[in-house]
C-alpha cells in the first residue's frame, strides 16, 4: 500500500521531468514530391533519403489541405499546425484588400539588415506571421533556454519556421553571405562572420556544376537540354555549367540554383550546430533547415531535368552527411528529426500536351489583361484592382464612380471566367467564408483564405492548368500533383514503420507538440499522428 502510495506522488514528478530529445531538426526540402523519393531510389546511398525511410516512420500519403500550395504558406502551416485562414500567411506576396497594396509575406519596415546584405534582404521579420509555431512553444516551456535557430537560402524559409521568439534566423544574400535582420540582433554572431568571411561560396562556383553520377545513371529523367527545360542564367541548360561565367554576370545568387546552394547551408548548418551548442544540454534546442535549391531548379528547368534529378542525388549525400554529423554530434538517438516539404509541384504543361493531354499553360499577365478588356466593354471602367495568385479583388472606387452595383459586377465576372478553358470554378467571398465540406475544393480554397487580405473571387484552374511560362514548372494548386509531400519521422522515440492513410501537413507540429510534452501552437487544431506518439 505504501508502495503504491509513494509512486502516485511521484507521478507528477515524473510526468514535469518529461524526458526530451536533446534536439529537434526540422528539415523542408523546397518543391518536393514524394515520388521523388521513389523515382530516384535506386542512385540514392544507403544512409541520406533511405536510412530515413528504413529506420524512421514514413507517411506516404501526406497532403496539404488548402490552396495556395506556395513556399511561405508551406512552411507557415507545417510550424504553426494551421493553415492561412487562421496563420495569415496567404502566399509568398500578395495584394492585400485590407491596405490596397502589395505586401511580401515577411517585409517588416521597421528592422535593418543585418551582415552584409541589401537594405531590401534584411527588412524582414515574422511580424506578419499571426499564429505561434512549434518553436514558439519550445522557447516558451523551456523559460527561453532552449535555442532556436533558422536557416534557409530563403529569407522565408529561415524566418517562418523559426517563429517569433527565435534566437536567430539566417538567410542567404546575393552577395554570398547569410545574414539576418534587427529583429533577432544588432550585429551577426562571430562564428557567423567568420564563416562568411571564408567566402565559401566560391568553391562552388569555381568547380562549375557537372554531373555526380556517370551519364548513363540519369535514366529516370528526359534527355539533357530538352524543349521542356528553361535557361538557366541565360545559359542553355546542358551539362556542365560554367558557374564562374554566370557569376561574372550576375552575383552569389547564382548559387540558388544548383545543388551547392544546398550544400553550402549544409556546410553553415554544421557550424551552427558547433557553435550555437545545440544539443548539448538538457533544454531542448530547435534547428530548422529548409534546402531551397530544389525549388528553383524545379522552376527554371523542370520536374523531369537530369539538373533536377542530380539536384535530388546530391541532396540525398547532404542527408546522410547531416545524419552522420547529428550522430556524433548530438548522439545516436538524442536528437528528433522530420523531413517534409512546403508543396509539390506540377508536370511542365507542355510535355503533358505532347502527350495528349488536353491542357496549356497560361502565360503571366494574359488573364489580368482579358479581364481588364473584359471590364472595359462591359461596365465602361476598368474595376479590377488586382488579379494574382488566382484572387480577383474589385476597384471600390471605381465602382462607386459608376455607379455599379458589387454583386452584378461580381456575377458578370464570374460568368466571363466560366467562359475560359482553364476555369474548373468561381467562387465569392462569401461563398468562401460560409463554405461547408461538401466541396473538398471549395474547403481547401476557404482554408488559405483570409477575408482581410484575399479577394472578393477566387478562381479555381481545372487540373493541370497553370499560369507560368513553357518551360520548367510551378505549383499552388489543391491537386494533388501540387499537394503530395514526403513526410517522415526520424530518431530518438520514432519506431520504424510506413503509414499509407491520408494525413495533413497540420498535423505535424501538434504531434511534435505532443511528443516534446508542450503547449500546442495557438492556431492548432490539435490533430496529431499517432503513429509517431505511439512508441510501441
Amino acid at each position: 500500500m505504501k508502495k503504491k502510495l509513494l509512486l502516485l506522488l511521484l507521478a507528477p514528478l515524473a510526468l514535469s521531468a518529461q524526458q526530451r530529445p536533446k534536439l529537434v531538426v526540422g528539415i523542408v526540402v523546397d518543391q518536393m514530391k514524394m515520388e521523388y523519393l521513389y523515382r530516384f531510389s535506386s542512385d540514392f546511398t544507403k544512409n541520406g533519403f533511405k536510412k530515413l525511410m528504413d529506420d524512421g516512420f514514413v507517411f506516404e500519403n501526406m497532403h496539404y489541405n488548402y490552396m495556395p500550395t506556395y513556399t511561405a504558406p508551406g512552411h507557415a502551416s507545417i510550424y504553426t499546425g494551421t493553415t492561412p485562414s487562421v496563420h495569415g500567411i496567404v502566399s509568398n506576396e500578395w495584394y492585400s484588400a485590407s491596405t490596397g497594396k502589395e505586401r511580401y509575406c515577411t517585409d517588416d519596415a521597421g528592422v535593418t539588415t543585418v551582415g552584409n546584405g541589401t537594405p531590401q534582404e534584411g527588412a524582414m521579420s515574422p511580424k506578419n506571421l499571426l499564429a505561434t509555431t512549434i518553436t514558439d512553444e519550445l522557447r516558451l516551456s523551456t523559460n527561453f533556454k532552449g535555442k532556436v535557430i533558422g536557416m534557409s537560402l530563403k529569407d522565408r524559409g529561415a524566418i517562418l519556421p523559426a517563429g517569433h521568439f527565435a534566437n536567430w534566423a539566417f538567410w542567404y544574400s546575393k552577395t554570398g553571405e547569410f545574414i539576418s535582420s534587427t529583429f533577432y540582433g544588432q550585429q551577426l554572431p562571430e562564428w557567423v562572420t567568420k564563416f562568411n568571411a571564408q567566402k565559401r561560396f566560391m568553391s562552388y562556383i569555381n568547380k562549375g556544376w557537372d554531373l555526380l553520377l556517370p551519364e548513363e545513371a540519369y535514366n529516370e529523367s528526359l534527355a539533357d537540354d530538352n524543349k521542356y527545360e528553361g535557361k538557366l542564367y541565360g545559359k542553355a541548360p546542358v551539362f556542365p555549367y560554367d558557374l564562374k561565367e554566370m557569376y561574372a554576370k550576375n552575383d552569389a545568387g547564382i548559387l540558388r540554383a544548383t545543388p551547392f546552394g544546398n550544400d553550402l547551408l549544409l556546410e553553415f548548418a554544421k557550424v551552427a550546430v558547433d557553435q550555437e551548442s545545440l544539443g548539448v544540454d538538457n533544454d531542448t534546442d530547435f534547428l530548422t533547415v529548409s534546402f531551397s535549391s530544389t525549388d528553383y531548379v524545379g522552376h527554371i528547368i523542370g520536374p523531369r531535368s537530369v539538373e533536377l534529378q542530380d539536384t535530388y542525388l546530391r541532396l540525398d549525400r547532404n542527408i546522410a552527411d547531416l545524419i552522420a554529423y547529428l550522430d556524433g554530434k548530438v548522439g545516436k538517438g538524442n536528437y528528433l528529426m522530420f523531413l517534409t516539404a512546403d508543396h509539390a509541384g506540377a508536370e511542365n504543361v507542355t510535355f503533358l500536351k505532347d502527350h495528349k493531354y488536353d491542357v496549356t499553360n497560361i502565360p503571366f499577365g494574359e488573364m489580368s489583361k482579358n479581364l481588364k478588356q473584359f471590364s472595359l466593354d462591359t461596365f465602361g471602367t476598368d474595376v479590377i484592382a488586382d488579379f494574382s495568385n488566382n484572387n480577383l479583388y474589385l476597384n471600390r472606387q471605381a465602382l462607386k464612380d459608376k455607379s455599379l452595383e458589387p454583386e452584378k459586377v461580381k456575377s458578370a465576372l464570374s460568368d466571363y471566367l466560366m467562359t475560359l478553358p482553364q476555369t474548373k470554378r468561381v467562387y465569392s467571398k462569401e461563398v468562401i467564408i460560409h463554405a461547408g465540406g461538401a466541396d473538398y475544393y471549395l474547403s481547401c480554397i476557404a482554408k488559405g483564405y483570409d477575408p482581410r487580405e484575399n479577394g472578393d473571387l477566387v478562381v479555381l484552374f481545372r487540373p493541370g492548368y497553370i499560369e507560368y511560362g513553357p518551360t520548367g514548372t510551378s505549383h499552388g494548386t489543391p491537386y494533388s500533383y501540387d499537394t503530395h509531400v514526403p513526410a517522415i519521422f526520424y530518431g530518438w522515440h520514432v519506431r520504424k514503420g510506413i503509414s499509407h492513410d491520408k494525413k495533413t501537413i497540420t498535423q505535424i507540429a501538434p504531434t511534435l507538440a505532443q511528443k516534446l510534452g508542450i503547449t500546442f501552437p495557438n492556431g492548432s487544431e490539435c490533430i496529431v499522428l499517432p503513429e509517431i506518439l505511439n512508441e510501441e
